[in-house]
C-alpha cells in the first residue's frame, strides 16, 4: 500500500513540475534574448553602481568585471542563441498533461516495475552513469586516480572542474593535461583563467606568462588578448591597455559578440567610442549610446527597434552594402523577427547573388542563425 501511496505523491509532483511552465502564457523578458554582450553591458552598469556606493571595493569590482568577460567569451564559444516562449493558451495540453501522466506511467509501472529489486549499490552505479554528472565526475576521477597519465581524461575534467568552482582542481587537471597532451590555446587559456580565478580576477604575472604562450600558438585568439590587455589597465597602464584594446577591436570581425565589452574597455582607459565605417548605414554613434545608457530596459529596445528600422530603410535606398545586409539580418535575429530576418536576406541576396562571394558570406551567416535558404540559392 505504501508503495502506491509514494507512486501517486511521486506523479503528482511530476505533473506539477510540467504545468507550472505551462501555466505561464506571458512572454519572456526582451533581455532573455539579449545577446551575451547586452547582458555583460548591464551586469557591468551594475557593478559601477556598487562600486560608487561603496556595496564593493575596487578588488571585488575587478575580479567581477573578469568573471562576467570570462562567461561573455564562455557563451560565444558555445554558440549561445537566445529562445522564446509562446505566449499562446496551453489549456488543452495542460488537460493532456494531467491524464497521460499518471495513466501512462502506471501502465509503464505494472508492465515493467519490480519495487522489489533492491536499491542500485554505487559501485554499480559508477559503471553505469548514464547522464549523472557527479557520478560521471566521480568515475573519472577513479579512472585518473589508476592512469594518471592519461592525457585526454585530465582535458576532459579541467573545464567541468573550473565550471563547477573546483578551481584548485581545475588548475591541477589543465596542468596535467597540457604536461601529457602539450600546450594547446583551450587549455592555456583554461589555466590562465583558473589562476585569475584564484587571484580574484588578477591578471598574474603567471596567468600572463601563460596568456602570451595561448597568443603565441594563436595569434588571433581575442580571449587571450583581451586578458592580456586587462593585466594591463589593471597594473595602472591605461595608455598601454587602451592600444591594446583598440588593437583587439581593429582584429575582431564586424559584430563580433565581444566588441561592446572591449569598446567600454577602450572608452575607461581614455579612448573615444569607436565609430563605424562611413558605408556602414545604421551604426549608433557615441551620443547613441550615452543616450542609451540612461534609459529603462523597454525604452532601450524601443531605440533597438527604430535604429534597426532606420537601418532597413537605409538599405531598402542603398542596398550595396554587405556589412549592413549582415548586421540587419542578424539584428532581427536577435529581436526573434524571424520573418524579417528572411526577408532582409532574400534582398540582400539580390543585391549579392548567392555565387558571388559577398553572397557566400550572406549564406553563412544565415546558416549560423538557422535560417533555411531553401529557394535564395538560385
Amino acid at each position: 500500500m505504501v508503495i502506491w501511496f509514494l507512486f501517486a505523491l511521486m506523479t503528482t509532483a511530476a505533473t506539477a513540475a510540467i504545468l507550472h511552465p505551462l501555466a505561464s502564457n506571458g512572454a519572456r523578458n526582451v533581455k532573455d534574448s539579449m545577446r551575451p554582450s547586452d547582458v555583460y553591458r548591464d551586469q557591468l552598469r551594475e557593478l559601477d553602481r556598487e562600486v560608487r556606493s561603496g556595496q564593493i571595493d575596487d578588488v571585488q569590482y575587478q575580479y567581477a568585471r573578469a568573471e562576467t568577460a570570462r562567461r561573455l567569451f564562455k557563451a560565444v564559444e558555445e554558440g549561445e542563441t537566445a529562445e522564446s516562449t509562446p505566449s499562446a493558451s496551453h489549456k488543452w495540453l495542460r488537460i493532456a498533461v494531467v491524464l497521460l501522466i499518471p495513466v501512462l506511467s502506471i501502465g509503464f509501472y505494472v508492465a515493467l516495475g519490480a519495487p522489489e529489486m533492491p536499491s542500485q549499490p554505487l559501485a554499480a552505479r559508477l559503471e553505469n552513469p548514464g547522464n549523472d554528472m557527479a557520478i560521471l565526475v566521480a568515475k573519472a576521477e577513479r579512472h585518473l586516480a589508476q592512469h594518471p597519465d592519461d592525457g585526454k581524461g585530465w582535458d576532459v575534467l579541467a573545464p567541468i572542474y573550473f565550471n563547477t568552482m573546483r578551481v584548485a582542481d581545475a588548475e591541477n587537471a589543465y596542468r596535467h593535461a597540457i604536461r601529457l597532451l602539450g600546450p594547446s590555446a583551450a587549455r592555456l587559456d583554461g589555466l590562465a583563467e583558473t589562476l585569475m580565478a584564484t587571484a580574484d580576477g588578477v591578471v598574474t604575472e603567471d596567468a600572463r606568462q601563460v596568456l602570451e604562450q595561448s597568443l603565441r600558438l594563436q595569434p588571433d585568439n581575442p580571449k587571450a588578448s583581451f586578458y592580456l590587455a586587462l593585466g594591463l589597465e589593471q597594473a595602472g597602464k591605461a595608455g598601454e591597455a587602451k592600444a591594446a584594446f583598440e588593437a583587439l577591436a581593429k582584429q575582431s570581425p564586424a559584430g563580433a559578440p565581444w566588441l561592446p565589452l572591449v569598446t567600454e574597455h577602450i572608452a575607461k582607459n581614455g579612448g573615444a567610442l569607436p565609430s563605424g565605417p562611413a558605408n556602414a548605414p545604421g551604426n549608433p554613434t557615441a551620443a547613441d549610446v550615452a543616450a542609451a545608457e540612461n534609459l529603462n530596459a523597454g525604452d532601450q529596445q524601443q531605440m533597438i527597434k527604430g535604429m534597426v528600422a532606420s537601418l532597413d530603410a537605409r538599405l531598402t535606398a542603398d542596398p550595396n552594402n554587405l556589412e549592413g545586409w549582415l548586421r540587419l539580418v542578424r539584428s532581427y535575429v536577435v529581436l526573434q523577427d524571424k520573418d524579417r530576418a528572411v526577408g532582409a536576406l532574400q534582398r540582400a541576396l539580390a543585391a549579392f547573388p548567392a555565387s558571388s562571394e559577398q553572397g557566400k558570406q550572406l549564406l553563412a551567416l544565415a546558416r549560423e542563425l538557422d535560417i533555411a535558404t531553401e529557394g535564395m540559392t538560385q
